[in-house]
């Protein structure tokens, strides 16, 4: 039996990352056999990671079997996880997100979640001593994941532990945060291969607020106007990828990262009308600039409203 370690569809960094370092330790560590797969293909930023650290893409799979063993990482949603997730044999769950519910499990297993920015730093503090015997690559790995989560800091989901989880890696790597951090978040800007709808998907979550459906994507970038200036036709594209979708609206945020800013575009009034509950903005026109807003899972999800 191999244990498939897995994060959520749409994988970004730590989706990416974080199964290579548990599929690692449980490997090498626990003596366990496990391998690292991916719900869809990494974003730019997950596959500059895989190509600095020269780390080898996981699998790409569609679903799992029945009775198959998985480890879900960085997510605990059904609607983030393969279609066929409760018929498999869920061995445990490493995560920073809010349970969800929904998801089952054939017999008790080893739950983490703990309100840290990522799932990387979760794994740190779960590997323990172990951490010394990892290699440069997977640290490499761990060290990419926790400054994508947090922004290189900036994120308010930020804690003093990642940081100093980050600051540990970096010095044994002989890192620069800042330079690499800023290696990264130049990868993530590149978006100029991606058609409209995949931009649209490409970081989302579905959620839903009093009965109507949302695709939350945000857009993290440190050049911001490659993605705004594409702003009329991924509004076009915005009804397609619901409808497709089964969602009601497609919210895109763009995260400026230096400016620690989001742009929110309005396609209608319904986002608009989203756009000034939630938020408490003032809409003119078929955007709208959020100073301080950064993070999904801690400042758009929690104030969304209809």
């Amino acid at each position: 039996m191999t244990i498939k370690v897995l994060g959520h569809k749409a994988p970004d960094t730590d989706s990416t990352g974080s199964p290579i370092i548990w599929a690692w330790y449980l490997n090498e560590i626990k003596g366990v056999a496990a391998t690292p797969v991916l719900l869809g293909e990494p974003n730019t930023e997950a596959a500059f990671m895989l190509e600095r650290w020269n780390l080898e893409k996981p699998a790409i799979i569609a679903d799992v079997a029945d009775d198959e063993a998985v480890v879900i990482v960085d997510t605990n949603n059904p609607a983030e996880l393969p279609a066929n997730i409760n018929n498999a044999d869920i061995q445990a769950i490493i995560d920073h997100h809010k349970l969800v519910g929904g998801l089952e499990t054939k017999g008790p297993i080893d739950i983490t979640v703990r309100p840290l920015a990522c799932t990387a730093t979760i794994m740190n503090d779960l590997i323990g001593d172990d951490m010394a015997k990892m290699p440069e690559a997977i640290k490499g790995a761990a060290l990419t994941c926790i400054l994508s989560d947090t922004l290189e800091f900036r994120s308010p989901t930020t804690t003093a532990h990642d940081k100093a989880v980050a600051e540990k890696l970096a010095a044994e790597l002989g890192i620069d945060i800042a330079a690499y951090a800023a290696d990264m978040f130049a990868a993530k800007s590149d978006v100029s291969e991606f058609s409209d709808a995949e931009l649209l998907r490409m970081d989302s979550k579905e959620y839903a607020v009093e009965g109507t459906k949302f695709r939350v994507s945000v857009l993290e970038t440190t050049a911001p106007s490659i993605v705004l200036d594409r702003k009329a036709s991924l509004m076009e594209t915005m009804a397609t990828v619901a409808s497709e979708d089964g969602v009601d609206q497609v919210l895109l945020f763009v995260v400026d990262i230096l400016n620690e800013e989001a742009t929110l575009l309005v396609p209608n009034d319904s986002v608009k009308a989203v756009a000034e509950k939630s938020f408490d903005a003032s809409v003119n026109g078929d955007a709208v600039v959020l100073p301080g807003i950064m993070s999904r899972k801690k400042q758009i999800i929690p104030n969304l409203k209809v």
